[in-house]
């Protein structure tokens, strides 16, 4: 069956009008590669595209309903996989820039279009008359000749309708559909709040005297934010770049007290309070996991993951959390005697010390400091080192545009050309923060990779991070923690990139959210590898090359405080798992229920009224609900993937040829394990990771 679907007389009506208001997103890209052309996109055409492309996609479901032939592959699985181009394409840029580079109209048109999309979900998921023909075609499965990818996509497509409540009751169905909507405008909500919440909270100080221990970079920083909000003196905000340095290097105690104080209680209490928010989405996730016959949103959630179920989860997540919390314990016990001897005089510390603390100690016992590093760390220095590691591994390159639209002045567009010189997808880079943009770092498509009607669209990539800025006096010099971070990001990246395949929903990162971090918390590796980094980092002032002595205490502090980072990292997982895991509402608040579940697996002392739940937008509106597991489990995963590399060589192009092949190419066309497999011989085991974090006796 092809493309060229029927489309009903109103929904054809609604995108002429469109048409004659010149929307963007309903005429053909006249941008290179077809490109979103963010030069003419405006709000006001979001709406009525979304309406459009809705028409459009319903008008495609029915023509597939209303065909009178057999169901088969092409005609039922195929067609639903085309379907909805318009509204794919809206959609991809709206939410990405939702993310990136919002404003208060775009955050009103979305709390507008979430029920449309939702109706819209309702409409193709409880179709009881597709979901019969996607039903004759998977009965048939074996009997029709299917290929590896298609065989996958008519599963795939089969079990998302049941999960999607399709052998619901009728009755069912209209609570299903209610709560759904109920729960993307509650995760709005959510991500709204904790935006709006970052956002209303400045530090500002007219004192120099409450500078003391700030590096000039941070001040620099500080002045120019405070120009920026019309404020006198210096300005430090709750992103990144301004906050985590000034945890790490204020002297004034009361002040990191306060910057910590206002970041760990985001969005609890006050006008942009998550507290009930919160409670909402578990309890809408619990009452659809429940319609849908699994005892808990967690249970259902895992069933299409590589662990499978809470008790992998709950059991990978304690294999390595027991054993680790004798390590962290001790690395708090360090920092506190190191700060006992240089002068604190507190029984303990709190969690606005450590940061601080920990930083004078791994000065002092690896003579290292991320203020010695970062002048031999130029933005831009970076970019082409990272942009160089995946040519020398995979043969890509990568040619600056200038003529491609963006949507923000600090973007940069990159054409990436395969080893033979073939256009292979665009890189969108998008470094540094803004009021308009949350906080973190992701990666994103705006086009990702497919085949339809034989003509083969390569994919447009971005990835989005909070870099510190350049200022007046100095380029963009970034951290060698924001190196990792550019590395891990740009690994996502190249996931995406190396796409192959027919289908959409079967190409780049579309993989089970257990493996998807597995491209990118590999490439962090090389941020510590000597001959990677001797091949890029030299002083922005001087080119001198970083000294053999500074790499040397990089790889030698690379574990420093690794227990404690580990159950940092586990205790997000575990709190994850803890709220997706129940079965009704706890009867304790919000705070108290993250406090009561991280006790037991306390290192530093809880602090009344903080709490991370309320801005923790990974699980409430970010997509890793019963998923946060998910880094750790890839952590196993790239462990014993980069050791291949540390037998073979760090740029041994057999080895990294075999990585893009079974890993980076296949998307989702086969199970995570089984590609796994395919790569390294083996399944992965968690000692891997405890080895290479030097936690074991």
């Amino acid at each position: 069956m092809t493309r060229k679907l029927l489309i009903a007389g109103a929904a054809l009506a609604l995108i002429s009008s469109c048409n004659n208001m010149e929307n963007p997103f309903l005429t053909e890209s006249k941008a290179p590669f077809g490109a979103p052309e963010f030069d003419k996109i405006k709000n006001e055409h979001y709406l009525p595209a979304f309406e459009a492309g809705i028409a459009e996609a319903k008008a495609e479901i029915d023509a597939i309903v209303a065909n009178q032939e057999e169901p088969t592959f092409e005609n039922t699985i195929e067609a639903m996989e085309y379907a909805g181009e318009t509204l794919n394409r809206v959609a991809s840029v709206f939410y990405n820039l939702m993310e990136a580079n919002t404003n208060d109209e775009m955050q009103q048109i979305a709390e507008q279009i979430s029920p449309m999309l939702n109706e819209y979900s309702m409409y193709v998921s409880l179709n009881a008359d597709l979901f019969a023909k996607v039903k004759s075609v998977y009965e048939k499965k074996d009997e029709l000749g299917l290929e590896k990818d298609q065989l996958k996509l008519l599963e795939d497509n089969y079990k998302s309708f049941v999960r999607g409540g399709a052998n619901l009751s009728d009755e069912d169905k209209e609570l299903y559909s209610k709560w759904s909507e109920e729960l993307s405008l509650a995760s709005l909500q959510f991500s709204k709040n904790v935006l709006a919440a970052t956002n209303a909270y400045t530090l500002h100080i007219t004192d120099s005297a409450d500078l003391a221990g700030l590096p000039e970079f941070v001040k620099t920083m500080a002045a120019e934010t405070a120009s920026e909000k019309g404020l006198e003196g210096w300005a430090f905000t709750l992103d990144a770049p301004s906050y985590s340095p000034f945890l790490k290097y204020s002297e004034v105690r009361n002040l990191r007290k306060d910057m910590w104080t206002a970041y760990n209680t985001r969005a609890i209490g006050g006008e942009f309070d998550n507290t009930d928010v919160v409670k909402k989405i578990v309890d809408l996730r619990i009452r659809i996991a429940n319609i849908l016959g699994y005892e808990t949103y967690a249970d259902y959630a895992l069933e299409e993951r590589m662990a499978k179920d809470k008790a992998t989860v709950n059991g990978f997540i304690k294999e390595l959390l027991d054993p680790s919390m004798e390590f962290a314990k001790k690395d708090v016990a360090d920092v506190y005697a190191f700060a006992k001897k240089n002068g604190f005089e507190d029984s303990q510390l709190m969690p606005w010390d450590f940061s601080y603390w920990s930083e004078k100690y791994q000065q002092a016992e690896y003579s290292l400091s991320a203020e010695e590093l970062k002048p031999y760390f130029q933005l831009e220095s970076c970019i082409d080192a990272v942009f160089g590691l995946a040519t020398r591994l995979y043969g890509i390159s990568f040619t600056e545009l200038d003529n491609v639209p963006v949507y923000h002045e600090d973007v940069k567009v990159y054409e990436v050309k395969d080893a033979d010189g073939s256009h292979l997808a665009l890189f969108y880079a998008d470094f540094f923060p803004r009021a308009s943009k949350r906080g973190g770092a992701w990666m994103t498509d705006f086009r990702g990779q497919s085949i339809r009607d034989g003509v083969e669209y390569r994919p447009f990539i971005s990835t989005v991070m909070n870099f510190t800025k350049p200022t007046a006096d100095a380029p963009a010099l970034i951290t060698h923690d924001e190196l990792t971070t550019f590395l891990h990001e740009f690994g996502h990246a190249l996931h995406g990139m190396f796409a192959e395949g027919r289908y959409p929903s079967l190409t780049g990162t579309s993989v089970s959210r257990d493996f998807v971090e597995l491209p990118s918390q590999i490439m962090e590796n090389w941020a510590f590898e000597p001959e990677y980094l001797n091949s890029f980092a030299k002083h922005y002032q001087t080119g001198e090359p970083i000294p053999a002595e500074l790499i040397e205490k990089i790889v030698a502090a690379k574990n420093y405080l690794a227990g404690y980072a580990q159950v940092r990292q586990l205790h997000f997982g575990y709190l994850d798992m803890a709220w997706h895991s129940l079965t009704e509402l706890p009867a304790e608040g919000t705070v108290e229920f993250e406090q009561k579940t991280l006790a037991p697996y306390a290192v530093m002392p809880s602090v009344e009224g903080s709490a991370f739940s309320c801005s923790f937008s990974h699980i409430f509106s970010g997509g890793y609900s019963a998923g946060y597991y998910s880094y750790k489990w890839a952590e196993v995963l790239e462990a014993d993937a980069f050791s291949l590399f540390k037998e073979k060589g760090i740029f041994n192009t057999e080895v990294s040829g075999s990585f893009r092949e079974n890993i980076l190419s296949k998307g989702g066309t086969e199970e995570a394990s089984v590609l796994y497999r395919n790569f390294r011989g083996h399944d992965p085991e968690p000692q891997a990771l405890m080895e290479k974090l030097g936690l074991v006796k």
